[in-house]
């Protein structure tokens, strides 16, 4: 059954193959944004309308809302920046939006998390990840809340910054070397999100999302530098260099680190055990996708991949 689905963060790395995906089944989509530029390769996806507008504003959500049956959360930030504080974007938001929903009468949600969010957490991140997903599971919707291990795919923010980095630095100095962290290819997970869309069997469900292998970060940085033509030496820094180094990135222009993303490393990023069997899914491995955009021979373009992942 094909259904009229507003999707928050639609013009994200994650939303927009969830935002195809979805395309691909036949359902109406609407995709909010705040920069329509953002969002310029869903313009070309038939079904999906892109409206340019403050999601924050309750105005726009009581509007878009109305005579959705469904709405998805994929707003999220990895850094504080001005007024896009955890608080305000992972609470804040999803309070709001769950209380569209009800006003509105769209009964399903989809949400998206965070492995290892737990109200304990060492980071404020996770900490405001498990108090988004309270609100959601509270909320008396019918939801389904999905929980990511790092996701990675063409346009990413993790494997490619490493690349970026191994092609810049003859050294790489790497806080949390020993980290863990089980990616999953950003694909699977859209697959996952629109299936769960039209599955019953998903309400009042959590699922962890993993990739089949789990790997320390100096292992996936020592494979991506590789990958991308550019093998560095990787060095290790212990606790107290990490924190300088980390307080040091936070002051500059779109950070690479924080302390809070250090809080965050020292919980592990994998999952217990195997993918949801019920997408009936075999999740790729990084060595299966992560060469079609970062070894240099790599000539495919952005838009044929996303079209490719699309179903178009």
């Amino acid at each position: 059954m094909t259904q009229r689905v507003l999707v928050a963060g639609g013009a994200g790395f994650v939303g927009r193959h969830v935002v195809a995906k979805l395309s691909a089944a036949g359902h109406d989509v609407v995709v909010l944004t705040r920069a329509r530029e953002r969002a310029r390769e869903l313009l070309l996806l038939p079904t999906v309308r892109v409206v340019e507008a403050d999601p924050f504003d309750a105005a726009v959500l009581a509007r878009w809302t109305h005579g959705a049956s469904a709405v998805v959360n994929l707003v999220g930030v990895l850094h504080e920046r001005g007024r896009e504080t955890f608080e305000r974007v992972h609470v804040e938001f999803p309070r709001m939006l769950v209380d569209a929903c009800r006003k509105a009468g769209a009964s399903r949600i989809l949400h998206m998390s965070a492995l290892a969010a737990a109200p304990d957490a060492a980071s404020r991140y996770l900490r405001s990840k498990a108090a988004g997903e309270a609100l959601v599971a509270e909320s008396g919707l019918a939801w389904t809340i999905f929980r990511p291990s790092v996701i990675f795919g063409r346009g990413d923010t993790f494997l490619s910054l490493f690349a970026r980095l191994a092609n810049a630095f003859p050294v790489i100095p790497l806080a949390c070397a020993n980290a863990r962290f089980q990616p999953v290819f950003v694909g699977d997970v859209a697959e996952c999100f629109a299936r769960a869309l039209v599955d019953d069997a998903t309400v009042g469900r959590r699922y962890s999302l993993c990739g089949p292998k789990a790997y320390t970060l100096q292992e996936l940085v020592s494979y991506v530098a590789e990958t991308s033509g550019h093998p560095r030496p990787i060095v290790a820094l212990g606790p107290g260099v990490a924190q300088m180094q980390a307080r040091v990135m936070e002051w500059l222009p779109g950070p690479l680190l924080t302390r809070d993303n250090l809080a965050s490393m020292q919980h592990d990023s994998v999952c217990e055990g195997p993918f949801p069997p019920e997408f009936g899914i075999t999740p790729a491995p990084v060595e299966a996708i992560a060469p079609e955009y970062l070894a240099p021979v790599a000539l495919r373009s952005r838009f044929d991949t996303f079209r490719a992942s699309s179903g178009r």
